[in-house]
């Protein structure tokens, strides 16, 4: 009887995968002929109109890094900056990301956009901020974002809800207090792009793909990929 139920609701399950719609709405065009010499100023202008179009938070991406061991991780967190230095994130360097990194400085970022559908895969080498740095991009932020990092202990094992609460209320009442407080593992980190691909839905799978790969003297080559 139990194996049967839980065949019901696998079927069930595949079901509702297959039930649901993909890009049931009209979707920009995108013409890779007038894409700018490099990635940056497209992916500025798309993560632009991902926000214009209303979707939510359209700063979160998903950072995949890989442990000395290469096995991988990957996680959603939000983009500082983008610039010509790279793509700003944050972390602890103490937390899982942090010492992935240290082992491994090359990652990857996915960003993606349902409501015009839009994807952006970034991939390269991620180097840290100064502390100097790292500290003032942490107090460019919310007293939220200052109390979470303040908290610390990231990815350690929480022996209960209770001390996670302790924790945040004590942090909480000091970043009030304390708007500039150090928090000293806290860390900026840059990706330097060797590749960004960006990716264009189509509802007729017509997908465009248009990547850029960096070359040996730093300029960029384009070409368009197979969807």
């Amino acid at each position: 009887m139990s194996s049967h139920a839980d065949d019901s609701r696998q079927e069930s399950f595949r079901e509702l995968l297959r039930s649901l719609r993909v890009w049931d709405t009209e979707l920009p065009r995108f013409d890779p002929g007038s894409a700018p010499a490099g990635p940056l100023p497209l992916f500025q202008q798309w993560l632009r109109e991902a926000a214009e179009a209303g979707v939510p938070e359209p700063h979160t991406m998903s950072l995949a890094t890989a442990d000395a061991d290469g096995r991988p991780s990957v996680r959603t967190l939000m983009l500082h900056d983008a610039d010509e230095r790279g793509w700003h994130f944050a972390t602890h360097r103490t937390s899982r990301k942090g010492r992935d990194l240290a082992a491994r400085p090359q990652a990857a970022l996915g960003f993606y956009w349902a409501a015009v559908g839009r994807q952006v895969r970034v991939r390269g080498t991620v180097t840290a901020a100064s502390a100097a740095e790292s500290r003032a991009d942490l107090a460019k932020r919310s007293t939220g974002a200052l109390a979470a990092a303040l908290v610390g202990h990231q990815s350690e094992t929480l022996a209960s809800l209770a001390d996670l609460a302790r924790a945040s209320d004590a942090a909480w009442e000091r970043a009030h207090r304390e708007p500039d407080a150090p928090a000293d593992t806290w860390t900026l980190y840059m990706l330097e792009a060797d590749e960004v691909e960006f990716f264009q839905g189509d509802a007729q799978r017509r997908h465009v793909r248009l990547d850029y790969r960096r070359t040996e003297d730093g300029s960029w080559t384009r070409e368009l990929l197979w969807p």
